[in-house]
């Protein structure tokens, strides 16, 4: 059972950024983001039928629920989140 829910600030980086996950790379549209992001929108394109890996309870559930507790892994993709936000502010354009 997943406690809470994951707490996405919806700001569409880890879509931005298939290219660096191997589980995700087959989603690259060929400049590093999901070919189901829309830049214009900065939402998934196909959210409600968004493939598996997408899913970050399912993930949990599926790959992970037998080596972290739910809390563990929220911190472990929330460590990948902020430093994906540092990453993001500090590049030059």
């Amino acid at each position: 059972m997943i406690p809470s829910a994951f707490p996405c600030t919806q700001c569409g980086l880890c879509c931005r950024n298939v290219r660096l996950a191997e589980q995700t790379r087959y989603l690259d549209r060929g400049d590093g983001a999901c070919r189901n992001y829309s830049d214009a929108d900065k939402k998934c394109l196909i959210y409600e039928t968004r493939p598996d890996i997408c899913r970050v309870g399912l993930q949990y559930k599926t790959h992970y629920s037998q080596q972290y507790s739910w809390e563990a892994f929220i911190e472990a993709n929330t460590e990948v989140c902020r430093a994906l936000q540092i990453q993001e502010f500090t590049e030059p354009n």
